[in-house]
Order: C-alpha cells, then sequence, then structure tokens
C-alpha cells in the first residue's frame, strides 16, 4: 500500500487529526486562509457523510456567498488541491470531493520538511566535530574527555553556537593564553553580557581592546601599540 492510500485510510478512521497537518503547512502550499476554511469544511461535511456538498452548502457555513464558494473550489481545482471523483456503485454513477490531491500535497511537505531537518541536523554536527579540530590544532595536541566534555557542554548546556565558541578560542590565541579555563571565562562573560551572535561578539571585542592597548618593544628598538584584552579581569 502506498503511503498517501495509507495516509487516506487514516484519515478517514481518525487516526490521524489532519487538522494540525493542514493547518502547519497551508501557508507554505500558498493556500489563503479563507481557501484553508473552505477545505476544512469541506472535509468537516464528508466525514459527516456528505461526500459532494455544494457551494450553497459550504457557504451555509461561512460568511461567503455561493459565488465565492464556486470561484474558490475551481481555483483550488485548477491549482491541483481537490479534484472531483468519478465512480459507479451497484451502475449507479456518483460524483464526489476528492481531497487526496491536498493530502498528497501536505505529504510533500511533511518529507520536505524532514529532509531539511536532517540537513540542518547533519550540518550542525559537523560545524561541532569542527569546533574539537580547531581546538586540537591550537593546542597541538589531543584533547582529553574532560575536555571534550567541557566543550561538549559549552554547546549542550550553555547554548553557545560553534561560530562563538570558535571566536572565543581566537581570543585566547591572541592573548596568549591557551587554555580551556581562560575561553570558558570568556564565553561566561559574553553569556552574562547577552552576547550570543558573531556579530556581537566582534563588536564588543573590539571596544574592549581599544580600552586595553599595551606598549611592547619591536625589534628594531622602536615601541609599538599591541591591542590585548585580559578577559580574565573583566568585571563590568
Amino acid at each position: 500500500m502506498k503511503q498517501p492510500d495509507r495516509l487516506q485510510i487514516w484519515i478517514e478512521q481518525g487516526n490521524v487529526a489532519i487538522s494540525q497537518l493542514f493547518f502547519q503547512f497551508y501557508k507554505e502550499l500558498k493556500i489563503s486562509d479563507e481557501e484553508a476554511m473552505l477545505l476544512m469544511h469541506v472535509h468537516a461535511l464528508q466525514q459527516a457523510g456528505n461526500d459532494f456538498p455544494t457551494p450553497d452548502e459550504i457557504g451555509a457555513r461561512m460568511m461567503c456567498s455561493q459565488k465565492s464558494v464556486t470561484t474558490m473550489l475551481q481555483k483550488l481545482m485548477q491549482q491541483g488541491f481537490i479534484a472531483i471523483k468519478q465512480e459507479t456503485v451497484d451502475e449507479i454513477p456518483s460524483e464526489s470531493i476528492s481531497l487526496q490531491p491536498l493530502w498528497d500535497r501536505l505529504i510533500g511537505c511533511v518529507q520536505q520538511d524532514e529532509e531539511e531537518t536532517v540537513e540542518q541536523d547533519h550540518s550542525q554536527k559537523e560545524m561541532e566535530g569542527h569546533v574539537f579540530q580547531l581546538f586540537e590544532q591550537e593546542f597541538g595536541r589531543f584533547l582529553s574527555p574532560m575536555e571534550i566534555e567541557t566543550i561538549s557542554m559549552w554547546m549542550d548546556q550553555d547554548g553557545h553556537t560553534p561560530a562563538v565558541i570558535k571566536m572565543a578560542l581566537k581570543e585566547a590565541v591572541i592573548s596568549q593564553k591557551m587554555s580551556l579555563r581562560y575561553v570558558d571565562r570568556i564565553l561566561f562573560e559574553w553569556k552574562k553580557k547577552n552576547i550570543k551572535t558573531s556579530s556581537e561578539v566582534t563588536k564588543h571585542a573590539a571596544t574592549f581592546r581599544e580600552k586595553n592597548i599595551q606598549i611592547q618593544p619591536s625589534t628594531d628598538n622602536t615601541a609599538k601599540k599591541v591591542k590585548f584584552y585580559n578577559w580574565l579581569e573583566d568585571r563590568n
């Protein structure tokens, strides 16, 4: 049995709350609010045993004319959301409004949404993996299990993004204080100041470095200004 047919049976048996699925995705399908309400009325009438509700019957449930209902039904049919189903039972022909095309489109939205979620999760895992590699590269050694757990906690519990953690590591490199404790302090200060994005980090770090410029001798015995900020001493 194909998945659309299975979904149709589940809907008819009342095992699927189609309203939740529909209202989640109808905007994505570019169905207007009024058209969405019309479709739900058609579905409700069919659930009550009326397989082919007329525009008058639908309009009686809505604040719109029979002409408006007819126009919307024609539009929904042209866009492939509904169809007229013809069948013969005991040599008696009958017609009904089929919502199967709509269910098929909803299934497509669900599948696309699931695929995008998987892709986002995969991309997130790749970025997180790169964070660990970057720390090992800067430390010049493999991370210990405790260090791996600490970095994981920054992401999972503290909610820091991989991009922000990388920038905190960069600050540690600039300050020549290569330790997880120092990076942790940087992240703590940023979280305390509600700094969450890369652009906010860049602006904040630049501001504080400008206020903390040290003079260091150059190789040619001349003095030069070096931007430096000790995050461990930040108490602002």
